[in-house]
């Protein structure tokens, strides 16, 4: 022990910082030789008080995920540039060992600790999620909001809302302003491309606003920015599958910390998507033309006169060609809307602003529905399934 005490002798350090109160003492043993090399031993560390866990989530906005342009480079930019205190919050990428993943892991399980809520109470794929590293504190932020309300909570039950409520929470009321809405500006442009042929019409206006309305739903759940809670593939999937699997829900959508999409990946989420509202739009069509020749029929039925004016309207191609203008029209115009329109430009400046914001998006869809119906008139009329009621077919 004598021994020992010729090379080494008690150093210590005192530092005291008024500003936060905290005074801290370190005691370390130091080799006492002539060598450049030192060993220090900590024997006491800074102690750490309550207010060194609160994490920098709290000085942006839940929206800030989801709003800025790019991917997780981005989304750190905006921590350390909105609080300051954060530095690079733990070194960032390229740190020892730190990933995105990790920082993900990290700020969900912070944001949990001051709801004071385990990973057990929360649903099964999302705290799946979290244990993996994918989805970010501000993610677990919005759930815990949307879980106090009853009808959100119930709807979050369901995987595809609650993807799509997570990546959106004012993703109903875009629904609810898109159904409501269909109706009367489509109504109205219909009247707008007939004019005085409207009434003459009715039946196929009518037609139109049964397959509009059908669609309208599905028109703004598929093309919805997501935050994907999916379970992995299995092994033994496909190539295909697995490719689609990896595409994003919206081609422009912004990607989450940790996360990336190709250009390859987004032009498949238009293609994925372009099928599911071709089958939409051809089975939305079937129960539309289905119904309006039932009209149509009684029509005849009861006012013989009307048996030469009114004729049916043609059920597979009215069907096929409605499919391919959701496919084509519709598919795109709804990705740019939301993905590029609501998410990366009115969201990232109006956040905070929540009745600004929903007024807005509220004129933007409305205005695109209408647009939709403009194009729908035009396009049936081009390829010859609908053709305006004063056309007549020459003879031979």
């Amino acid at each position: 022990m004598s021994i020992a005490t010729c090379f080494f002798t008690p150093s210590f350090s005192i530092s005291t910082n008024n500003n936060n109160l905290t005074t801290s003492t370190t005691t370390t043993t130091k080799l006492n030789l002539h060598l450049p090399l030192r060993l220090r031993l900590p024997t006491a560390a800074t102690p750490i008080t309550n207010r060194s866990l609160h994490h920098i989530h709290h000085r942006y906005s839940p929206f800030l995920a989801f709003s800025t342009s790019g991917s997780d480079n981005n989304y750190n930019n905006n921590d350390n540039n909105s609080g300051g205190g954060g530095g690079n919050d733990g070194g960032g990428k390229g740190g020892d060992g730190d990933s995105a993943g990790d920082k993900n892991r990290e700020e969900a399980m912070m944001v949990l600790a001051e709801a004071k809520r385990s990973l057990e109470s929360l649903p099964m794929d999302l705290s799946a999620a979290i244990r993996d590293g994918k989805i970010p504190g501000a993610v677990i932020t919005r759930f815990l909001e949307l879980e106090k309300s009853g009808l959100l909570r119930w709807l979050m039950q369901f995987g595809g809302f609650k993807e799509r409520l997570l990546a959106d929470d004012l993703f109903l009321a875009k629904v609810g302003m898109e159904c409501g809405v269909g109706i009367f500006t489509k109504t109205a442009a219909e009247y707008d491309r007939r004019r005085e042929n409207f009434f003459n019409e009715l039946e196929i206006v009518f037609a139109d606003v049964v397959m509009a309305i059908i669609a309208d739903f599905m028109l703004v759940y598929l093309p919805a920015p997501t935050v994907s809670l999916r379970s992995p593939l299995l092994v033994s999937a496909g190539p295909i599958s697995k490719f689609f699997y990896n595409c994003p829900d919206n081609a422009f959508q912004v990607a989450l910390p940790g996360s990336s999409f190709s250009l390859l990946h987004r032009i498949g989420a238009i293609v994925r998507n372009g099928a599911k509202l071709f089958a939409v739009g051809t089975t939305s069509s079937l129960v539309g033309t289905a119904v309006t020749n039932a009209l149509i029929n009684a029509r005849k039925a009861v006012d013989k006169s009307a048996a030469g004016e009114v004729e049916n309207v043609p059920i597979l191609s009215t069907s096929a060609a409605y499919g391919v203008y959701m496919a084509i029209s519709s598919n795109l115009r709804y990705q740019v809307l939301a993905g590029v329109v609501e998410q990366r430009i009115l969201e990232p400046f109006l956040h905070q602003h929540k009745l600004i914001l929903s007024a807005l998006c509220f004129a933007v869809r409305t205005g695109n529905t209408y647009l939709g119906s403009l194009l729908w008139v035009d396009y049936a009329r081009f390829i010859g399934i609908q053709k305006a009621h004063d056309e007549k077919i020459l003879p031979e």
